[in-house]
């Protein structure tokens, strides 16, 4: 007996055993639920009030407790019954909705999510960033900051080893593209490469980030965001001033201007009691969107049109959210209402524009510029006052000269009004005619004011000089603001609707004031502020995408259901919360991230990683990826030596083939390329047509900028190519890195080929790369020595002078050699 109870005793405990070992891993809704739910369900059963079936939501758990869920119970619940269900009538979801049923795997997990007792979890991006313990590692040598620490935890999960660090050539590419958008020089190379000191690296980042060239890398990913464009977009896309909007954003990343009042100033600058001349400037933002100047549109559309950019710009710029689709609808898979996107229009209600028609430029002068001209207003007005001060004398002189010009009836050759007042007789004219009559004679006639009359004239050209080169921009001003109603339907001509007042998505609090009407500072604040739990998140997550390529949430522009969770939401809190402890401290950020571990891995994985993570979510590797459009002409200019070195100032144009602003009318323009040093000014200062944007730019996948662009496509297709090796701004490049190979590069070819390869790559041609290059110049070099035009007409291409004291022929193979060289995968690759 006792034995059976002993044998029962152990079955039981063995048993129970096998079942605890058996116990399914705990299912995260956010994570594993919420994506299902939402791609499959919520356009029926979500936010959308007007879309909503059978009166239930399984967005609210109230709603889907009801009668869809028996939290621990999947069994008995409809929910399972109609997703799992093989009866077409019957199986959600419908056929009709063009959604794919839930695969088997994805059954299994809403059940065993129900089983577990259908746990819902506020949405994660509205929820505030929590503040956790670093989590453990099992390799805490491998720990740099605190990066690396939330990064080693999810390589232990899954039991990955993090790649050796990347070599110091790569090391210092990486950095140089990253941080300032430009290859290293081979001087550069060689010193850090050569720096033993423990900390060589950290000075190099420090030494990058102090570049003015760092805040033209940020500054064209900000452009993007903002839609930054030279032209007006729709209809004739006309030229307008908006450069100093540019070199505002190129200034405030190069003094590490706090991102707090970076977006105050940009959104309220004008609002700022007595704004300074850059928070003018800076509110500019708000006027960078498409207008149109086209006769015939209707303002009320435009006005409708406006309106809505700014919703969907602003509410991805800093809050990650899709409010463009509430323009119509409630939102279908997040809780974003119409009203919400209405709401949030009527902050921009109160800004000064036209509906259609050219907007009105203001004249921004410098405190330089705007103290000389108070100096020469003041002496205008001196000399107006001496010409018009009444004097005996002079009064006088006029009535000999008036009676002189009666008696030799001479008033014919004056001008029309002031012959009239002057046929009249002096006792009887008016005030006015008065006034005509001794202006024109103090300013044409009188002998005894020529003097004041010479320094008048001198001084107000030099005025009128100054007025003209005062730069002008499009800046935000303040005015009474229109009525804003929710447009059913998103129609422009439906005045049914609810008038609202400005406010912030419900879902994320209420900004409604007892005392007054919120206004753009109010929401600019509310941004910043502790209470919003999403801006902080949504930049960091930017500045990690900078840094890694892709971002901790993947999609950059959703932070909503329909978005990409967080791989690592630990980490994307702790970089919020640090971001806000930091004061908004943009370089500390980048510092915290390109000085981690995590960051400074090669980008070569084990077979082990790349099968098991191929998208890279975990960061046991990092991500290599071209250049933007931008700096791969960038690179070329630098590489050989052309690319001007001045910040900010103008848009430039630099060459495109001809005729291809032929179609762009109203009026027929001409692409007029410019000269001297400004076509050779980095691509960020291309002038960006929205219509016909610069053909090479294009190719490489920059934007029309008619919209946000929270992240640019990345194609290699074989157009790309052509542009590198037949656009004539990549020929001149090449032929002018040839003479620059030849006149710096040594006497034989292996040693110029090494230092082309210095130049272009950072490092020296591998034997097999020799071998190509040599066959490569010794062809072209016979080519170009039968045909002497060929070498010619190679080395005309551009502006920049030729290489005189040359063989026309070497040079032209050289040129060959380098245009090969500059076409390199790895020539614009960061890796």
């Amino acid at each position: 007996m006792y034995r059976f109870a002993l044998f029962c005793t152990v079955v039981f405990v063995w048993s129970g055993m096998r079942l605890l070992a058996a116990e399914p891993a705990a299912v995260d809704y956010t994570r594993d639920i919420k994506p299902i739910l939402a791609d499959r369900c919520y356009a029926c059963h979500g936010p959308d009030e007007k879309q909503l079936k059978a009166k239930l939501r399984l967005d609210v758990r109230e709603s889907a407790v009801k009668s869809a869920i028996k939290p621990g119970n999947a069994a008995d619940s409809e929910l399972i019954a109609r997703i799992a269900s093989d009866e077409p009538d019957f199986r959600m979801p419908p056929p009709e909705s063009k959604k794919p049923h839930l695969t088997k795997e994805q059954v299994e997990l809403v059940k065993r999510w129900i089983d577990q007792g259908a746990k819902f979890d506020t949405h994660w991006a509205y929820v505030k960033p929590a503040a956790s313990g670093l989590p453990p590692v099992k390799n805490p040598q491998w720990v740099k900051n605190p990066i690396d620490q939330f990064i080693a935890t999810e390589h232990d999960k899954r039991g990955f080893m993090p790649a050796a660090e990347a070599d110091r050539i790569t090391l210092i590419r990486r950095l140089s593209f990253d941080l300032i958008g430009l290859p290293p020089a081979p001087a550069e190379v060689d010193a850090f490469v050569n720096d033993k000191s423990p900390d060589a690296y950290e000075r190099l980042v420090k030494r990058l980030l102090e570049s003015k060239h760092y805040g033209e890398r940020m500054a064209l990913y900000w452009l993007d965001l903002v839609r930054y464009a030279d032209t007006g977009g729709y209809h004739s896309d006309n030229h307008r001033d908006v450069t100093l909007y540019r070199d505002y954003v190129i200034d405030a990343f190069n003094k590490n201007k706090r991102f707090d009042e970076f977006t105050i100033e940009q959104l309220a600058g004008d609002l700022i009691p007595n704004p300074t001349l850059e928070q003018k400037i800076a509110s500019g933002y708000n006027r960078l969107l498409m207008t149109t100047e086209e006769g015939g549109a209707q303002p009320k559309e435009y006005t409708a049109k406006y309106q809505a950019d700014r919703v969907r710009n602003a509410s991805v710029v800093w809050l990650g959210a899709t409010m463009g689709c509430c323009e119509c609808h409630d939102h279908k898979y997040d809780p974003l209402r119409t009203k919400d996107f209405y709401s949030f229009a009527a902050f921009f209600a109160d800004i000064r524009e036209k509906a259609v028609g050219r907007q009105d430029q203001t004249p921004l002068p410098t405190p330089e510029q705007e103290a000389q001209l108070k100096k020469l207003d003041a002496r205008i007005a001196e000399l107006k006052a001496k010409l018009s001060t009444p004097s005996k004398e002079l009064d006088a002189a006029q009535s000999k000269w008036e009676a002189e010009v009666k008696e030799k009836k001479q008033a014919a050759r004056l001008p029309k009004e002031i012959a009239a007042a002057v046929n009249v007789e002096p006792a009887k004219r008016n005030a006015k005619q008065k006034q005509l009559v001794a202006d024109y004679y103090r300013a044409n006639v009188a002998p005894g004011l020529k003097d004041i009359q010479s320094e008048l004239a001198s001084i107000q050209k030099e005025r009128d000089e100054l007025a003209k080169a005062i730069p002008t921009a499009l800046i935000s001003m303040s005015g009474p603001p229109r009525t804003v109603r929710v447009l059913p339907r998103g129609n422009w001509l439906d005045d049914s609707g609810e008038i609202v007042q400005p406010n912030i998505p419900q879902v994320l609090g209420n900004l409604s004031l007892k005392d007054r009407t919120p206004n753009r500072m109010d929401l600019a604040k509310w941004l910043i502020s502790p209470d919003n739990p999403v801006t902080a998140r949504v930049m960091v997550n930017r500045l990690w995408k900078l840094a890694f390529g892709q971002g901790i949430v993947k999609t950059l522009d959703d932070f909503g259901s329909q978005g990409s969770p967080p791989t690592h939401p630990q980490l994307l809190d702790w970089l919020a919360l640090e971001f806000q402890r930091s004061g908004w401290n943009i370089k500390h950020m980048l510092t915290l991230m390109v000085t981690s571990k995590t960051y400074r891995q090669s980008s070569t994985a084990s077979k082990d990683v790349r099968e098991r993570d191929p998208n890279n979510l975990w960061l046991a590797r990092q991500n290599r990826f071209r250049i933007d459009a931008e700096l791969v002409r960038d690179n070329a200019l630098f590489v050989a030596g052309m690319l001007s070195p001045v910040v900010g100032g103008p848009s430039v144009k630099p060459a495109q083939p001809p005729g291809y602003w032929a179609f762009l009318n109203f009026p027929v323009r001409e692409w007029q390329k410019d000269a001297g040093e400004m076509q050779y000014r980095r691509g960020l200062y291309t002038y960006w047509c929205r219509s016909f944007l610069h053909p090479a730019l294009l190719a490489f996948d920059a934007p029309s900028r008619e919209e946000c662009t929270v992240e640019r496509p990345r194609s290699s297709t074989p157009l790309q190519a052509l542009v590198l090796l037949n656009d004539p701004n990549f020929v001149e490049a090449a032929r002018v890195f040839a003479a620059r190979i030849l006149r710096e590069g040594g006497k034989s070819d292996a040693e110029r080929f090494g230092y082309a390869y210095r130049l272009a790559v950072s490092r020296l041609p591998k034997p097999t790369e020799m071998d190509v290059l040599t066959q490569l110049l010794a062809k072209h070099r016979k080519e170009f020595s039968a045909d002497k035009s060929a070498a010619q007409k190679l080395l005309s291409v551009g502006d920049w002078p030729a290489a005189k004291d040359m063989d026309a022929a070497e040079l032209a193979a050289w040129a060959s050699v380098a245009r090969v060289i500059l076409n390199l995968h790895e020539t614009m690759t960061r890796n």
